[in-house]
């Protein structure tokens, strides 16, 4: 007899799955200790994921030398795996700068020919390992929902609203009326 239930999930390989998930998903997210998650978009390129911070892209905190990563599904945008990780800053005297520029190159929508010259002079570029068990993952994820509490900002409409507000004038809803009324 076996000692293992028929109906047991078979065993997850959680390097493999890392990377299928940041290799196909666009989108990631840090968790600094005692902050909030940071979105992020991301390039995956030799078994680590790198992204640029700073003017012209995205923002990202400060980030000390252990992280979290969240992964999410591509396929139901869920939650996926939770893992924690090293972050390093890459510069351009590093051996990586230049296979972690062109990978973030080829993910940066509208990049321009000089995108790696200007990371260079005002971007912070990042390099995330992923180590040890993870924190959550198929079949051990946490009870609770994951959602997190806006964060506190300036903007608001709170006070404004459009001219519009109640809905347009009738001539101006896009509908006519009959010639001759």
């Amino acid at each position: 007899m076996s000692d293992t239930a028929p109906d047991a999930p078979a065993p997850v390989n959680i390097t493999a799955l890392f990377a299928e998930a940041a290799n196909k998903s666009g989108l990631m997210w840090v968790q600094p200790p005692d902050d909030r998650a940071w979105p992020f978009w991301h390039a995956w390129a030799d078994d680590t994921v790198y992204a640029v911070s700073g003017p012209g892209e995205q923002t990202l905190p400060w980030l000390p030398g252990d992280v979290t990563l969240i992964l999410r599904s591509k396929d139901t945008g869920g939650r996926l795996l939770v893992v924690h990780a090293t972050a390093e800053e890459v510069r351009p005297e590093d051996p990586r700068w230049e296979s972690a520029t062109e990978a973030l190159k080829g993910e940066r929508l509208n990049a321009t020919d000089d995108v790696v010259a200007r990371w260079a002079a005002q971007c912070t570029v990042r390099a995330f390992k992923p180590y040890g068990a993870p924190v959550e993952a198929p079949g051990s994820y946490e009870s609770g929902s994951g959602a997190a509490q806006v964060p506190p900002s300036e903007a608001t409409t709170a006070t404004w609203r459009p001219k519009h507000f109640g809905g347009r004038p009738r001539w101006r809803r896009g509908t006519r009326r009959p010639e001759g009324s």
